[in-house]
């Protein structure tokens, strides 16, 4: 299962490189809604160093939607995903696969780019660890709750807006725990309970998800 979890990454990632513009699509609105935030709020460092941590995790969040409606899309497009439910593999373990192939392509960057567009916002320079930590805890855990989201609304007409409503409340505590941990530490006190509560959230989201993504994905192609 190991070999068809890597094939399955490597083929996704692949096509997804081929495809730049979508992937690169994220990343820029990502960089746009963090670098105009300060145009509307003012130049003030304390005012920015205060909303640093949510104004990059809200960004975060809003462009991890954009690409989830793109997980199965396409695959369900063009016959793909038959085929890989009539695989003798599990379901979930292809959605899985497919889940950290969309993180790799849409939440790494997002993880990478974060602490530049961070000190535009006057962030204490010792939050930025914390903010890195909290968004490779906190994103995938955005990819697995959206992939039920985009599982459920697959082949809907408005299906993106549908899949934004399903995916946004769920999506709450993860904002909260990841915008928290990088506050917290930059007034000077541990983030060690938010990142624990994060951490505890991706294991729960990495062993549930996937098993009701693949059940919503054969209800869809039923």
């Amino acid at each position: 299962m190991g070999a068809v979890f890597m094939a399955v990454v490597r083929r996704d990632v692949l096509l997804g490189w081929y495809r730049r513009s979508d992937v690169l699509g994220t990343l820029f609105f990502f960089v746009m809604v963090t670098s105009l935030f300060p145009l509307g709020v003012g130049p003030e460092r304390e005012l920015l160093r205060t909303v640093a941590p949510g104004v990059v995790w809200v960004a975060a969040l809003l462009a991890a939607l954009l690409s989830l409606n793109r997980l199965f899309a396409l695959d369900w497009a063009d016959g793909t995903l038959e085929q890989l439910l009539l695989s003798p593999e599990p379901l979930a373990l292809i959605v899985a696969a497919k889940v950290t192939a969309h993180w790799l392509l849409a939440g790494l960057p997002l993880v990478l780019v974060a602490p530049l567009l961070a000190l535009q916002l006057h962030l204490p320079t010792e939050a930025l660890g914390v903010l890195v930590l909290s968004l490779l805890l906190g994103t995938p855990v955005l990819s697995l709750l959206g992939a039920i989201g985009a599982a459920l609304t697959l082949g809907l007409r408005g299906g993106g807006v549908l899949l934004s409503l399903l995916v946004l409340p769920l999506s709450i505590p993860v904002l909260i725990f990841g915008s928290g941990a990088v506050a917290v530490q930059a007034s000077g006190l541990s983030a060690t309970a938010h990142l624990q509560l994060l951490g505890a959230l991706l294991a729960l989201s990495a062993a549930l998800c996937p098993w009701a993504a693949a059940a919503a994905l054969r209800l869809a192609l039923d």
